[in-house]
């Protein structure tokens, strides 16, 4: 962490919860800019890169970028309780979102300080706090939600693997500089073993991205071809055929807090909706229909608030999370829909017609058809609802295991 960060950190390792919601607060009045989602509504991608940068910068000048990360890695050191302070302020203050820098902020560090080797450690997180940006590679066309029957192959060669198949619904990898890759090692193991987590420069030859188009006209997803492109030893993270593990438990330990900022974004939706109404569309909350789905919504969302505190305190006990991550996510999720739902329904018209994207502003950017649209994304990213209730219910519940039927 640099000098003038640390100075402006006021050492809240030591502070209280109060102290450090207070001077957080305080921050991020000062550093968030008015009306940011008027001025990148309908921005062009080099403006939304430029922006995206911009506030990561902004964020490490003031010490809460990588709160999550150890200190002698240029991390805040910040307890989970600390942590969770911050997600909550930042959410609650509607601040962009860093979609761009998410997978380089959360899940390639969680993977390599769990599993990666020193020289890993040393060489990709300070280029992250420099703005490296990394993509996750993991999904497949027919390894989605099932992910253990990916089929991307890695062969072992002199100095290294040969990497040859296909990725799909990769986030932000027409941006990254880099990709957390898996790929099968050992194609005679079972379908969980034999799987290899690798480093992969996506400047290498042999690397080709197709940006996939969403319904709501971004193109934040990329397919990605590999075809022999080479993979040098030292970017195996952890041994060979350990990568499945590797990635269940690095990738749980980020869910927890994840899903509680989401869910504070959510909440923040929810109440600039009905400022909204009252301003603009007063004659809305005089309804009978309006106010009871209004308060329907708003009893799930602090339902939902309750859970994520549960999921946390599960999070600071054990220094992860279990199953309980997926009934925050199918929870999360369904709430999202039908809250973006009722907006379409309360804005009427005036929510059919076309407004420029907005990125970076998460699923309740206030654009409610756009959200309508996006919110769908989320009972399948992640895997699917059907894949998340199938976890809850044999191993939370303890339900037999359904017979896997072949067609």
């Amino acid at each position: 962490m640099t000098e003038a960060a640390t100075t402006a950190r006021h050492n809240v390792v030591a502070a209280t919860s109060d102290e450090l919601r207070d001077e957080v607060r305080a921050w991020l009045a000062e550093h968030v800019p008015d009306g940011w989602r008027e001025q990148q509504s309908g921005a062009t991608r080099d403006e939304y890169i430029e922006f995206q940068r911009w506030w990561f910068a902004e964020m490490r000048s003031g010490g809460y970028l990588v709160p999550h990360w150890p200190q002698e890695h240029g991390g805040g050191g910040f307890s989970i309780a600390e942590q969770v302070v911050l997600h909550e302020e930042v959410a609650r203050a509607g601040a962009p979102r860093l979609q761009l820098h998410f997978a380089s902020l959360y899940h390639l560090p969680a993977t390599l300080l769990h599993a990666g080797s020193e020289a890993q450690i040393a060489r990709h997180l300070p280029a992250i706090l420099e703005g490296t940006v990394w993509c996750q590679g993991f999904s497949e066309p027919d390894a989605g939600s099932d992910l253990a029957s990916l089929r991307t192959r890695a062969k072992a060669v002199d100095g290294g693997y040969l990497i040859t198949g296909q990725k799909l619904w990769t986030s932000m990898a027409e941006y990254a500089d880099w990709c957390m890759l898996l790929a099968r090692t050992d194609p005679t193991a079972p379908a969980h073993h034999g799987i290899s987590l690798f480093l992969l420069d996506m400047s290498s030859p042999g690397v080709e991205l197709r940006a996939l188009r969403q319904a709501s006209g971004a193109a934040e997803f990329c397919e990605l071809f590999l075809d022999d492109v080479f993979v040098p030893d030292d970017c195996l993270v952890g041994a060979v055929n350990d990568g499945w593990r590797i990635a269940q438990s690095t990738l749980s330990a980020e869910r927890g807090l994840t899903m509680l900022e989401l869910t504070e974004r959510l909440r923040f939706g929810f109440r600039r909706l009905v400022e909204q109404l009252a301003t603009d569309r007063s004659a809305e909350l005089a309804d009978s229909w309006s106010r009871d789905a209004l308060g329907a919504s708003y009893a799930e969302l602090e339902a939902l608030r309750h859970l994520c505190g549960q999921l946390v305190d599960q999070l600071v006990a054990h220094g992860g999370v279990g199953v309980e991550a997926s009934v925050v996510k199918v929870i999360y999720s369904e709430a999202l829909q039908r809250f973006a739902t009722l907006a379409v329904e309360l804005e009427g018209l005036p929510a059919q017609m076309s407004s420029g994207l907005l990125l970076g502003a998460g699923w309740e950017s206030g654009h409610a058809m756009q959200d309508f649209i996006n919110s769908w994304m989320w009972t399948i990213a992640g895997g699917t609802n059907e894949i998340q209730r199938n976890v809850i219910g044999e191993r939370m519940l303890g339900l037999p295991r359904e017979p896997r039927v072949t067609l």
